[in-house]
């Protein structure tokens, strides 16, 4: 892993495969670290022939943090946008795609293969709306269009994801089970994944770097973005919408009015699945991934 100057802020990366491969950008989720992206799924993806770049957004993990604005209060900004009102922020979705299209350029890539989960799938959209010569195909995962007649997440998915954060220098062994608890209150009930696994990752992400102020920051950025749908219309790069049919934080609803606004995308529904990768579906995914850039490369 290394860190790498885009505009103002600097952005840790990594990468997987050979440079002169086609280019894969994975786009993570709110509060979520780049290693959310497992080190077995990007080796695969690179081992089907590509570059892979994963890395950490602005305010999470290893990234620069966004010091100088406010920590918005998150039951304001929910309750506000569940209202109907106005949320503002102090950086956009809209910003982090000119982070990731920013970190293509200084990398030296000129255009990839876009792929994001969650918050990441909205980050991928816009990078393909409003940076679109920089994007091979387009694969939003588990994500959504901003339209607000869709259905919530569960009050359980919903309740997990808005807890408020343990601080692990003061209470570590409560902190790693807030992490684990999250996580399956989201996660796929089709497919089990061990609690080794689980508290794993915590772990990791504790040690790269513990910073809820920024996961609210990014949530307003969610917020404030509003409905993507007219300028989801504009995309013109080959788009796969991937969703599991049993996720709980983003129904599937949200993949299907993805694939629904673009258009030409195509979607593929995975039973069983959640708002989460679980290692039993890297193989479904990264074939569905790499299949989709195949196709797009060869029209």
């Amino acid at each position: 892993m290394t860190a790498i100057k885009v505009g103002s802020l600097t952005l840790e990366y990594e990468t997987f495969g050979n440079k002169a491969d086609p280019a894969i950008l994975l786009v993570m989720g709110l509060g979520a670290q780049m290693i959310a992206w497992r080190e077995p799924f990007c080796q695969m993806l690179a081992d089907k022939g590509f570059f892979v770049i994963r890395f950490d957004n602005r305010d999470v993990g290893m990234s620069s943090r966004m010091d100088d604005f406010p920590v918005p209060d998150m039951m304001e900004m929910v309750t506000k946008s569940q209202a109907g009102e106005h949320v503002t922020s102090d950086y956009s979705l809209s910003d982090m795609a000119a982070d990731a299209a920013g970190l293509l350029t200084a990398l030296g890539i000129d255009k990839a293969h876009v792929v994001g989960a969650s918050m990441g799938g909205m980050i991928a959209q816009l990078v393909a709306v409003e940076h679109g010569g920089k994007v091979l195909s387009l694969t939003s995962i588990m994500s959504t269009t901003g339209n607000s007649d869709l259905p919530p997440g569960t009050p359980e998915a919903m309740g997990a994801l808005m807890a408020p954060a343990i601080n692990p220098e003061e209470d570590y062994e409560g902190a790693v089970a807030r992490g684990i608890d999250t996580l399956r209150a989201i996660g796929s009930p089709g497919f089990d994944v061990l609690e080794t696994d689980l508290r794993d990752l915590v772990e990791t992400a504790f040690r790269r770097g513990f910073y809820p102020q920024g996961m609210v920051r990014q949530m307003a950025a969610i917020l404030a973005d509003g409905d993507r749908r007219k300028r989801l219309k504009s995309v013109s790069a080959p788009t796969l919408v991937i969703h599991g049919v049993d996720d709980p934080l983003v129904k599937v609803e949200g993949g299907r009015d993805t694939a629904a606004v673009i258009g030409h995308a195509e979607i593929l529904e995975i039973d069983g699945m959640g708002h989460n990768l679980p290692p039993q579906l890297n193989e479904q995914i990264t074939g569905a991934i790499a299949d989709h850039a195949a196709r797009a490369m060869a029209v």
